[in-house]
This record gives structure tokens, sequence and C-alpha cells, in this order.
């Protein structure tokens, strides 16, 4: 073994010396790139167990659904499944107005005319040829010199030209890739790509594509940016070139590369959705596409329904997405930390509709990718009161106070710790109900009357009776006091002093109900809450105030005997 691996390894340097003319830093995205998926060739050839006709066909119009207007449909010289689904495209006319499917080849005259073979007859069709031009390839692959790796390009290319000109029913579109241009050398990579727009004579209004793929990422994206501007700079028919990039992720940072690439020059996108193909993957056109919103473009693309798109990608490439993928993933909305939660939940709490998108940690609305909000906040061992709080009130219009979400969470705290596992929101409630609204022993509310309201006359007290049960037992108290809750105190017989008190709604119309939040002290004790939910305010807030005191009396205070006395 080496003592030091990284000395097998010459990094790509693209140019002798500083690239210092780039101007791309300075760029900002203002539209989207044409987009092109090439799920159906280049993401295919990547699986385990290749798409069926029916699930090309399904993924297929999956992309049109979305808004992709260039498809790469297949690699029908190579496979004759391919070339089968494409005749099925055409013969059948699945291709919709407005969408022009793709076709690629490698330049040999056999695997050329096969592939446009395939092709004949539709509104419109991209035919993508490629060759390999770095050096490594050139040396080790091909046993070529430069210049013959050059003419295998332009006779590709001619070739081409003279057969689509037999078909001109159909719209013929041209596109060249020097493939492995990542690692070629610039001025070759131009030389071939202004050899090959020679031959085929593209013109400003009816332009040639020009893709330029890092087959293998080999740089950092900067450089591949410098790569591309150099290039949009110094090709000789630009005004007739539609400059695409085809990045793949090698090193992981295809979408940057891209990013940078449109940036520095780029029209036009290759990829595949949520980032499918060979080894590390092609860029991931979702990704990209909705990156655009954070910097105020729309993508052109459809993604407002990304979990059914996720599930139709899955499907078809019978392999899944990842739980942290951008956007798409189960928890790339979730949060889990206390802290994040807390911000979130009063970033929601101040969201307007249709206002600037400000809420902490969620860099885009998840409505807008049809998401829910029902998995942002989730609970383990790492949360805090923000997170418990968040999900009672989403899921059970339960505002608690901020002492109660404190008091609450160590309850909740207790079981993730000792679970070592994520609390799910219903369990959350669960918790809650037990810990709160179900604490019903050893004082249970049967009835209550108002004997006595101080609006019937001026100066007189609340006057009430109450029906209890404790342990078992029934009991007819009456009390008196400045209001209902101060007349229920003093019918209790209990050493007990209100601390702080709060209600609000739960719905609407005729199922509103009151929630009730009441912290008290039990004696010397140190305070603590108790709750009740009621379609009757009142009858909530004795319900809070019976709640708090068996908690008090249920975990053991010093003053149980002076309440049971009582």
């Amino acid at each position: 073994m080496l003592k030091n691996p990284a000395t097998k390894y010459i990094p790509f340097v693209p140019f002798d010396r500083d690239f210092a003319e780039r101007t791309w830093p300075s760029n900002r995205i203002t539209q989207p790139p044409i987009w092109m998926s090439t799920d159906l060739r280049d993401g295919n050839q990547s699986l385990i167990e290749p798409m069926s006709v029916e699930r090309k066909l399904r993924f297929f119009e999956k992309l049109v659904q979305i808004g992709l207007k260039e498809i790469e449909v297949g690699f029908p010289s190579a496979s004759q499944t391919d070339f089968d689904f494409v005749r099925k495209l055409v013969d059948e006319d699945r291709v919709p107005e407005g969408v022009t499917i793709e076709v690629l080849t490698q330049s040999r005259d056999d695997l050329i005319a096969r592939s446009i073979e395939s092709a004949v007859g539709a509104r419109r069709v991209i035919v993508h040829l490629y060759n390999a031009c770095a050096p490594a390839f050139r040396k080790i692959v091909f046993n070529m010199d430069r210049e013959q790796v050059k003419q295998i390009a332009i006779q590709g290319t001619l070739l081409i030209k003279e057969l689509t000109a037999r078909h001109p029913e159909t719209e013929w579109v041209f596109q060249y890739s020097p493939e492995v241009f990542s690692t070629t050398e610039p001025e070759f990579a131009l030389e071939v790509s202004n050899a090959v727009a020679d031959a085929w004579d593209p013109t400003p209004e009816r332009k040639m594509i020009l893709n330029l793929p890092a087959t293998i990422e080999a740089t950092t994206p900067n450089l591949y940016a410098d790569q591309i501007e150099w290039m949009h700079r110094n090709l000789a028919r630009r005004d007739s070139i539609i400059l695409s990039v085809h990045p793949h992720n090698d090193r992981g940072t295809a979408v940057a590369a891209a990013e940078l690439a449109v940036m520095a020059g780029a029209d036009r996108v290759e990829g595949c959705l949520f980032g499918n193909g060979e080894r590390t993957g092609n860029v991931d056109l979702v990704t990209l596409a909705l990156n655009l919103y954070t910097q105020g473009v729309h993508p052109g693309l459809d993604f407002s329904d990304i979990d059914d798109v996720r599930r139709c990608v899955e499907y078809c490439n019978q392999l899944p997405v990842h739980p942290r993928h951008p956007y798409v993933g189960d928890l790339v909305f979730t949060a889990f930390s206390g802290s994040h939660q807390d911000a979130i939940k009063k970033g929601f709490a101040q969201q307007k509709a249709d206002a600037v998108w400000e809420v902490p940690y969620l860099p885009i609305d998840p409505a807008d990718l049809g998401r829910t909000y029902d998995a942002v906040i989730r609970v383990n061992s790492q949360s805090g009161k923000g997170g418990v709080s968040y999900l009672l009130y989403t899921e059970h219009g339960l505002d608690l106070p901020r002492r109660l979400q404190i008091e609450f969470s160590r309850a909740v705290q207790q079981v993730t710790d000792s679970t070592g596992r994520e609390v799910k929101a219903d369990e959350v409630y669960a918790l809650f109900s037990r810990e709160y609204l179900e604490c019903n022993r050893p004082w249970q509310l049967v009835r209550h009357q108002i004997i006595g309201d101080p609006r019937a006359g001026e100066g007189r007290q609340f006057s009430i009776e109450v029906e209890l049960e404790h342990d078992g037992e029934t009991r007819v108290v009456n009390g008196q006091g400045d209001g209902a809750i101060s007349a229920f105190v003093d019918a209790l017989g209990l050493p007990v002093r209100i601390m702080d008190y709060h209600e609000h709604a739960i719905g609407t119309g005729t199922n509103t109900q009151a929630a009730c939040y009441v912290e008290l002290r039990l004696g010397d004790s140190n305070t603590g809450f108790g709750v009740g939910v009621h379609r009757d305010i009142v009858t909530a807030s004795f319900q809070a105030v019976l709640t708090a005191v068996n908690r008090h009396l249920q975990t053991g205070t010093e003053v149980e005997a002076e309440a049971d006395a009582a």
C-alpha cells in the first residue's frame, strides 16, 4: 500500500494560466435554462433492471406532465427495447405538440442509421451524436490522435445531415457532445466543436445544440464554469448554437456546477429527476429547478405535487429517493432540534398568506410542492417545548401558555430519553391527554350549578353548588367568590392559589369548544398546570382546576395529607 495514495492522482487543470477573463462570478440566474430530461436513456441504462416499456411510458407521461419540452427517450441503436419504445411513441402519436424527443448515437455509420430509422415520422427530433475526446480515451480506449478523433465527429455529423435530409417531414435538430469534455483540453474541444458546426452549418434560425458534458466530474464547480465561459466566448458560430451542459455528480457538486455553468453562458441543462444516473448520477433537475424559486425565478416546471412525482420515479427506477434528498425527502422539511422548532413555530405564527416567505429554517414553503406541514416539526430527544407545542396546536388546536409548554416538554423528554426514539404527533397528544385531560383522580367533577350571580344584584358574590366525586364517593359542596373560579376553589376547601389563567376557543360554529389552562399552587408546593376542554367555558375552567389539583396530589406533594383531611 502506498503511504500517501494522493500521489497517484494528478489534478486536471483546464488552462495553463488562470482564466482571468471570467465574468460569471458577477452574474445572476434570472431565467430558467432549457431543461432536457435524460431519465429514459442515461438514467435507464444505470438501473440494475432497466425499465420495461410500461415503466418507460409511465415515466415519459410524467415528464410531459411536469412540463419537460425536451426528453431523451432512448439509445435505439443499442437496444431493441429502446428502438421499439421510440417507434411506439412515434407510431401511436404519443408525443404531444411542443415536446421534442431525443435519441442518442455514437459516431458509427450503422448506429447512426439505426437511430434515425427509429425516429422517422416524428414531428421534431433531436439526434444526439457523441464521441469521446479526452486524452485518456484517445490513448487508452481508441489509440487515436487528435485529428482522427476530430474526423470521427465530422464524418458522423455529415452522415446525419445526409440521412435526415431524406425525411423532410420531420424537423431534425442536431446535437453534438465532445464526450468527456470535463477532462478534454479546452482548445481541442473548441477545435472539434467548431469543425462539427462547420459540417452541420447551423444558422441563428436553425440552431444546433453543443453539449459540454462533465462526463466524469473532475474539477471544482468554478473550474467547470471557467471551461464553459471560455467555450461560450470563443465558439465561432455562437449565435447559431444552443450551449448545453450535462454535469455528472462524481464529486458531489453537480448542482453547483450546473448553476455556475448557466451563469457562465450555458443555455440548456441535461439531467435526471432526483439525480439518477451512472455512478453517483446525473445532475438533479428537481433540485436545480426548485432552487430557482429561492431566487425569485419560476423554473417553468410543475412540481406542485412533488410526492406524486417521487412515487412515479421510485416505481419506474425501482430505487428509493433518500429521506434527506433536497425538497422531496421525507425529512427535508422536518425539524427535531428544539431551537429550530421554536423558530419555525414563531415563523408560522407571523407568516401571512401570499406574503414574502420568511419562515426560519424553511427555504421554501412546503405547500408550494404539495407537501403538508404535518411533518415540519417532529419530536425526539433533541426536541424542546416549541416542537411539542407546535404539534398540539396544529393537530388539536391547543395553544399552550409558555410555562405549560416548558412543563409538558419535560414529560415528553422523559419518554424520548427512556425509549431513544421519536414520539409521533398522536403519541404527543395521547401523553398530553393522560397527563392533563384525563387526570381525574382523586377529584372528578360531576356537575355544577350557579345559584347566585353577581350580575343579578350589585355587590353580591358568585354562589355555586358543586357535585364532586372523590375516590369513588360523591360529595355536594357549596362555595362563594368574586368569580366562578374563586367560588369553585372555595367549594373545594383546599389551600389552592390560582397563579395564572388562560383560555381560548377551539374550532368554530356549533363545534366550538373552550380550552382553559390554570396554573396553581397547592399549599406550599411548586406551581403546576391543569387543563380543561369543554363546550362550556365555566365547566372547562373547573376541570382545569381539578386536573391541576389531581396532578399535585398524584405526585405526592407535601400538602397531600392536608388536602385529604380537608
